[in-house]
């Protein structure tokens, strides 16, 4: 995964290159990518707004798509992203593709 971060800008914004992994239980299938260790160390001091289970509000661009949703505390330390259907359908996204992506904290 490749990282890109400006840190001396005010509003904050990540850019990664991600692959695109799939979580099933029974029926239903959820499509993530991780944000990888070294930028979940960089949000979990940043964020200074945190929803739910430690769920962080995000704004998030993948090509031409720009959506509000929060980034997901995983087991294994780093953030995960979910991928919504509508997003993998305007973008054209699917497992096991890498995928460049932008975010900042909301």
């Amino acid at each position: 995964m490749a990282i890109s971060t400006n840190p001396t800008s005010k509003d904050k914004e990540w850019k990664i290159k991600a692959k695109v992994f799939v979580y099933s239980v029974e029926a239903t299938s959820w499509y993530f990518v991780s944000v990888g260790e070294k930028v979940s160390e960089e949000i979990k001091m940043m964020a200074t707004k945190k929803v739910g289970f430690g769920f962080v509000p995000v704004e998030v661009t993948v090509g031409k798509t720009t959506w509000k949703t929060t980034l997901f505390p995983s087991k294994d330390k780093p953030y995960i992203l979910a991928l919504k259907k509508d997003v993998r359908r305007r973008e054209d996204i699917h497992k096991d593709e890498t995928v460049k992506i932008s975010f900042r904290l909301i």
